[in-house]
């Protein structure tokens, strides 16, 4: 089962190797009908203390670092590697089934 990748902006960094992002959805309302804003904070691992407050970063899932933390910091290096990995699974699944 792939794991979540959530994209959103350091809003703190003050926590030593964790950063706080804040993730933004928007639904439409099963009542009124209208489209509607919430926002939630996720602390993340940032083993570096790289990011820093206003920057755009992507987090994923991962077992459990602490108290709080239950996502990482995710660079786009290894994003690229895992979306990689992906495609060369799906493409071998399909010769697979021919």
């Amino acid at each position: 089962m792939p794991k979540r990748v959530l994209q959103g902006p350091v809003v703190s960094d003050k926590g030593d190797k964790t950063v706080v992002v804040r993730i933004d959805r928007a639904f439409k309302h099963p009542l009124l009908a209208k489209v509607v804003r919430r926002s939630k904070r996720y602390h993340a691992h940032d083993e570096n203390n790289q990011y820093k407050v206003g920057d755009m970063v992507q987090i994923r899932e991962c077992p459990p670092k602490s108290k709080l933390k239950r996502w990482e910091v995710v660079t786009a290096e290894e994003l690229a590697a895992a979306a990689a990995d992906r495609q060369q699974a799906e493409a071998d699944k399909a010769d697979a089934n021919e």
